[in-house]
């Protein structure tokens, strides 16, 4: 037999899938970009202290933290526009353009970071280079889960969709563990004031150069066939009004769905660790031990629930967080107030991360099988970008306020019944990895 004859032979590859060999690759080329992508995203927050009077008058270090605070909001309510924009890009484009534009626009903004001028040697056209910059990583930012949730869930197998496309929060939570790390390193290596004078300056390189490998990886990956299919086809273009109007319904689910699993997200891991200094009493490094070893557990979770979803369906996880969420929300942060021991209070933070768990699994995957193909990374990117923002970007601010009001049991309540609807969702929805939209491109 010829080797045309045996290529000819050979069984089609089903459709949305790719051969196993193409398809590990393509996975493991977006997953790195997503890590790479959030390490950039987190750096900036956990070097804030070091660069903040680079960019900003030093007459007062809290008028300091305030600004550059607010350019970190500025950044975070970016993120619905570049879900917005790269969604449509992503759709219309294709899903490797639009990771490849993500990472561009986040390797740009690291780049003007490491590089900009100080405020004494440009005045205020230095902290304007570093909204800048932070406008175009919120583009990259928003405009990245989208896409890369809608290639690795295009991209995995039928068989294997959970467990792969739970690799994005694999991948957003090492970002977020890689920069906590690389400034534990450079805090043993250099002084506070060179740290201060220059060495801030290296994480941004790092997450610049690192982008540009991400690129160039990025650009060799495989289009989805899901993508190909819908582009030869004669659906409607990808749009802000498509999306409303022929898909409402979609996209209130991914919002609902959203709401009370990106709360908990941040409420459980980037508030408690300010939750276990200000409200528990632990000292910085403590909280920051107990938060690390938390995350890196948590971390490998994800690819246990994922696999676990395919076997047994999306729905039973996500009803299982609801379910979970709701009954112990508020014994947990309630038995933290009043626990002195690191060990008690690491077991009860982890017991907070199994639980959402059940949604940050496989949520990507969920909202991708719900949409078809020609809207789908905007779908995906949209509704999550806005819940996120809404429920996730305020839940440190909600929680604050709270314990400034004298009444800190209101958040543990606020996250229950956010939960709570969220639940009321999962109860009602179909299970989307029986009826995947994904299954049939």
């Amino acid at each position: 037999m010829t080797r045309r004859d045996a290529m000819a032979a050979a069984p089609p590859t089903a459709p949305g899938t790719a051969p196993v060999s193409g398809r590990l690759k393509s996975i493991i080329g977006g997953s790195t970009g997503n890590l790479v992508e959030w390490f950039d995203w987190y750096v900036y927050s956990a070097f804030t202290l070091y660069f903040v009077g680079h960019f900003f008058p030093k007459d007062d270090p809290t008028a300091q933290l305030l600004s550059a605070a607010a350019v970190f909001a500025v950044g975070f309510v970016m993120r619905p526009i570049g879900a917005w924009i790269m969604g449509i890009y992503a759709d219309r484009r294709g899903r490797k353009a639009g990771l490849t534009l993500s990472v561009t626009l986040m390797c740009t903004g690291s780049l003007i970071i490491a590089c900009a001028p100080g405020i004494e040697t440009i005045g205020y056209g230095a902290p304007a280079l570093l909204v800048l910059a932070r406008l175009m990583q919120g583009l990259s930012v928003g405009g990245e889960y989208g896409a890369s949730a809608t290639y690795l869930s295009e991209m995995a197998g039928k068989e294997r969709r959970g467990f792969f496309s739970s690799f994005q929060y694999v991948t957003l939570i090492s970002g977020q563990l890689l920069a906590i790390l690389l400034l534990v390193v450079l805090q043993s290596l250099m002084s506070e004031a060179a740290l201060t004078s220059w060495g801030w300056r290296i994480p941004f390189a790092i997450g610049a150069v690192l982008a540009l490998v991400v690129f160039w990886l990025r650009r060799g990956l495989a289009e989805t066939q899901s993508f190909e299919k819908a582009k030869k086809s004669d659906a409607p273009k990808s749009g802000f009004g498509t999306l409303l109007r022929r898909h409402p319904r979609e996209t209130a689910l991914v919002m609902l769905l959203t709401a009370g699993g990106t709360l908990a997200f941040y409420a459980y891991s980037i508030y408690m660790q300010k939750f276990l200094v200000n409200t528990s009493g632990f000292s910085k490094e403590t909280a920051t031990q107990i938060n690390a070893v938390t995350l890196f557990v948590f971390m490998l979770l994800q690819p246990v629930a994922g696999g676990l979803s395919d076997r047994i369906g999306r729905k039973p996880l996500m009803v299982a967080f609801g379910v979970a969420g709701v009954l112990f929300t508020y014994p947990i942060f309630s038995a933290l107030e009043r626990t002195r021991d690191a060990t008690v209070a690491g077991l009860l933070v982890m017991a907070a991360l199994v639980i959402v768990t059940g949604y940050t699994s496989i949520n990507a995957v969920v909202k991708a099988e719900l949409f078809p193909a020609h809207i789908r990374a905007l779908g995906v990117a949209l509704p999550y970008a806005l819940a996120n923002t809404i429920f996730g970007g305020t839940a440190e601010y909600v929680a604050l306020s709270f314990k400034q009001h004298g009444w800190e049991q209101g958040f543990y309540w606020y996250v229950t019944v956010m939960i709570g609807v969220s639940l009321l969702v999962y109860l009602r929805m179909r299970d989307t990895g029986k009826t995947s939209l994904i299954a049939e491109d």
